[in-house]
């Protein structure tokens, strides 16, 4: 078993170092992220392994601060007739009373540097190329040890990327990858790790593996993702009630109905946000039209089905008196009460036991209540566009998640899966239903089914 690569983030207050760790930890509470500068005041690490074996070692240090006076001071280190490099006079400085007082941040990020295999460099890449960073480099290339600049920020509309690839180049820095800590590359772990076996050959093995399961982890997350979704799909294309053809009962059991689906799709959407390891506060629908920044708040509301571009059926306007989004159907049957009752008087005992409680219930006067196929489809574009946002998310994000608008005409205006359709017939693969029968085999080939339509996209 090797030993693991261990890699110091090195770089100038404020530019993202810490930022840089969440993402590739994947940990929203690894050290601090703020605006505030100097944030890191100590050297933190993490660890990254693959079945059970550490591969790499990442550690977070402060920002240098005062380059420009220590590469002064480094200068002036060497004694007449002697001519030190850059590891033996920086172990000089870290001996000196100096390390301990007025360069105490920076003398904490070279020792971790020197005590490593490597370095990120990390660059706010909205920052005009300044003296001190140049000289950032210039004592950061004394330990002897490799760097590989992070250019960080880079979609940002101020970003200054080509004035930081021509002065990285001038200091001999022509390895470089670009990656943001906010909205990161899909690929973007697999460039880095590809740019440092470049500078490291021996740990090429390490890092391929490291790559390997990260986009393995991915898939598999993309898939969770799509079982989370296909089993709020069918929760509700199967969630029936039935009702006594009162409008009192009849208003009391859709408000009832509405809650049970708005909560469920609240239920995926703190699940979705726990599979991508982020904070139940970290999504909010702030681009559709919610109340109080929710998902589930205002999803029967025709303007929420309007401005997602979903088509409103028939359903929903017979129900419209009843309540947008709810099919109010008579036994769910679209016989007449007088054919059902000359059906069973003719004998047709077969078609009362093919319609079972259903058709009873017409006789009885019982009304049923099912979520309208345009609800399943806005449920669908809800919770693709979140899992797709979270696929694209850096957990080094601080603002709250804001999801655009989908471009989806397959789930606004295409046929509904099969699944959902057969799973009309089953209430009781519902798990809103009173007595679910989740484990049945039927229901689980469906939700598998519906599952790998929604991962394929």
């Amino acid at each position: 078993m090797s030993k693991p690569l261990k890699l110091a983030v090195v770089g100038h207050t404020n530019v993202g170092k810490t930022s840089l760790l969440r993402t590739l930890t994947r940990d929203v509470d690894f050290g601090e992220v703020s605006h505030r500068p100097s944030t890191t005041r100590h050297v933190e690490g993490a660890r990254l392994s693959v079945n059970g074996e550490a591969l790499l070692e990442l550690y977070d240090t402060p920002g240098l601060e005062d380059a420009i006076a220590l590469l002064d001071y480094l200068e002036r280190l060497d004694r007449p007739g002697e001519r030190l490099d850059g590891p033996a006079r920086l172990t000089r400085f870290l001996e000196s009373s100096e390390a301990r007082q007025r360069f105490e941040q920076e003398a904490k990020v070279l020792r971790q540097l020197l005590a490593s295999d490597a370095g990120l460099y990390v660059i706010d890449a909205r920052e005009p190329v300044l003296a001190k960073y140049r000289d950032e480099l210039a004592v950061l290339a004394s330990c002897g040890k490799p760097l590989l600049p992070v250019l960080n920020f880079v979609t940002s509309a101020q970003q200054r990327e080509p004035d930081w690839r021509a002065a990285l180049a001038r200091l001999g820095l022509h390895a470089l990858v670009r990656f943001d800590t906010v909205a990161p590359p899909l690929d973007g772990e697999r460039r880095l790790y590809d740019s440092l076996a470049l500078l490291l050959e021996k740990s090429r093995p390490q890092l391929e593996r490291l790559i390997l399961d990260h986009e393995a982890q991915a898939r598999a997350r993309q898939h969770s993702g799509a079982r989370l979704i296909a089993e709020l799909l069918l929760d509700s294309a199967a969630c029936r009630r039935s009702v006594a053809a009162q409008p009192t009962l009849e208003q009391g059991a859709i408000r009832e109905l509405r809650e049970a689906i708005r909560q469920r799709e609240q239920r995926c959407v703190a699940a979705l946000l726990r599979l991508y390891a982020f904070r139940p506060g970290d999504a909010a629908a702030a681009d559709l039209p919610l109340l109080d920044g929710r998902w589930g708040d205002d999803l029967f509301n025709p303007e929420t089905l309007k401005q997602l571009g979903v088509r409103v059926g028939s359903g929903i306007a017979a129900g419209a008196a009843a309540g947008a989004g709810i099919d109010l159907l008579v036994g769910g049957l679209t016989l007449g009460v007088a054919a059902v009752a000359g059906a069973i008087a003719g004998g047709a005992l077969q078609t009362a036991r093919s319609y079972g409680g259903r058709l009873l219930g017409k006789l009885k006067g019982q009304r049923e209540l099912t979520v309208d196929d345009a609800v399943l489809r806005l449920l669908a574009l809800r919770q693709r566009q979140l899992l797709q946002a979270l696929q694209a998310r850096g957990h080094a994000a601080v603002e709250t998640l804001r999801v655009a608008t989908p471009e989806d005409n397959a789930w606004r205006t295409g046929k509904l899966p099969q699944p959902l359709l057969k799973a009309r017939a089953h209430p009781e693969w519902s798990a809103l239903s009173p007595a679910p029968q989740l484990e049945q085999a039927e229901r689980q080939a469906q939700l598998q089914r519906l599952s790998e339509q929604l991962a394929a996209g």
